[in-house]
């Protein structure tokens, strides 16, 4: 399955765990988490919390990239719940797919009135 096929996918679980749970109003790890749930329901390979190597001239960091979620080793998600989403929350994604060498990310806003409105896509080479 391709970044697009797999995004689609994503958006409507995400819509799914919004529309379940009613939002806003929750914190982001239960959004995420009903999402998560709601992939795996459909064989959809997770994974939550993942810690990510960083690399620095060829040194490994003590510290690792910590991923909202990883979906079929492809797409990178952020979960956000907050009433709006600044530039800085692109950024930090765009920098997660840079470091990841991950090509397709996608930041959901699981705080707006629907989730529709609160999904952001960003790409690197894709």
């Amino acid at each position: 399955m391709n970044e697009n096929k797999l995004s689609k996918i994503i958006i409507g679980a995400a819509i799914e765990a919004h529309r379940e749970l009613g939002g806003p109003g929750l914190l982001e790890d239960i959004y995420e988490e009903a999402m998560c749930h709601e992939l795996k329901l459909q064989k959809v390979p997770v994974g939550r919390q993942l810690h990510y190597p960083v690399m620095y001239k060829n040194v490994k960091l003590a510290r690792p990239l910590i991923l909202d979620v990883l979906v079929g080793d492809l797409v990178i998600v952020e979960s956000k719940a907050v009433d709006e989403i600044h530039p800085v929350h692109k950024a930090q994604l765009l920098t997660y797919l840079r470091i990841t060498g991950k090509k397709l990310g996608l930041l959901i806003n699981f705080g707006e009135e629907t989730v529709a409105k609160g999904i952001h896509r960003a790409v690197n080479g894709l």
